[in-house]
């Protein structure tokens, strides 16, 4: 027999509308928001990843939020981690757990409630691994996961030093290999079980035209002073909060003296990019529920859509 969804989950490219219709659901229904967006979780990082303010969030709870420092090396292990907790307890509460965001990866471990290969943080090797790329070179640790793990080498990237480096530790570390660990994660029920709705425009050009105005917008927010904040409190350029679009481009344009103008003009390529790789993760779920926005946004619609959705499916 299958099983009633037990949360809702608001997905769709950057710029399409997700955090409002999730404010407004939750406001009605009852429920909390639980982002999964994985540049969201930076504490001083709010023009770039277009956090809700406070009149977004409609005194509505939202979690994951300002969760992590931007020097951190936030993960989706420790997404995870934190998350389930936060969705748990809104379950107890008798609430609806409404999350919402654009990293399709966030979405589908925190759905599956997938346990992670085991690591001693503080066992150094993982550090001790990165100082042999350094000494090295990447390919001498490809060749050894190649022998242990070729499974995993065929799926990383060459040049992929992060995930190589995990992949190796996580051998090292368990004597069972990455594809070992994950195989067995898959082979488990998840942890939830979800009612999607993925959100986009029903032409391409409407959403690119959404994500022009959104960079605009943040440039006239102030994103290049927020930039300025946090390489003058010294977050490295190189750590992972600042590969976030918006922010690697615009202190690349800084630190080359080019003008902000141009890295704006940059970061609205990339969002497109950016948002044709969401489509293609979300359109993978061949049970996501799909509301296509005309070019002015029809919100009351969207609102009575997705509240029949869930009504008719039992999840109120």
């Amino acid at each position: 027999m299958e099983s009633k969804p037990n949360i809702l989950v608001i997905c769709g490219p950057t710029a399409s509308g997700k955090t409002a219709l999730a404010a407004a659901l939750a406001q009605r229904l009852g429920g909390e928001v639980v982002s999964a967006d994985s540049m969201q979780v930076y504490r001083r990082m709010d023009i770039g990843t277009a956090k809700p303010t406070p009149s977004e969030t409609l005194g509505v709870p939202h979690h994951m939020i300002d969760v992590a420092d931007p020097e951190e090396n936030y993960s989706v292990a420790r997404y995870v981690q934190d998350a389930v907790p936060i969705v748990d307890d809104i379950l107890a509460g008798g609430k609806l757990p409404i999350v919402a965001g654009g990293t399709g990866l966030y979405i589908d471990h925190l759905v599956a409630g997938r346990q992670f290969a085991p690591f001693a943080a503080d066992s150094g090797l993982r550090q001790a691994l990165q100082d042999r790329v350094r000494a090295e070179g990447l390919p001498v640790l490809r060749r050894e996961l190649e022998r242990v793990d070729p499974d995993a080498a065929r799926r990383i990237h060459p040049n992929d030093e992060k995930r190589t480096v995990r992949a190796l530790e996580v051998f090292l570390s368990t004597g069972r290999t990455i594809t070992q660990h994950d195989a067995d994660s898959r082979a488990l029920p998840s942890r939830y079980t979800p009612l999607t709705i993925a959100l986009n425009f029903q032409e391409r050009p409407w959403l690119w035209e959404r994500i022009d105005r959104r960079v605009d917008e943040m440039i006239e927010r102030g994103l290049e002073r927020e930039v300025r904040q946090l390489l003058s409190s010294g977050v490295s350029p190189g750590c992972t909060a600042m590969q976030a679009i918006g922010y690697k481009e615009l202190a690349a344009a800084i630190s080359a003296g080019r003008p902000v103008s141009e890295g704006a003009q940059e970061v609205k390529l990339r969002s497109r990019q950016y948002a044709k790789r969401q489509l293609t993760w979300f359109r993978r779920n061949k049970d996501a529920h799909w509301y296509n926005w005309e070019k002015i946004p029809n919100f009351s619609a969207a609102l009575a859509f997705s509240t029949k959705l869930v009504q008719e499916c039992g999840l109120q």
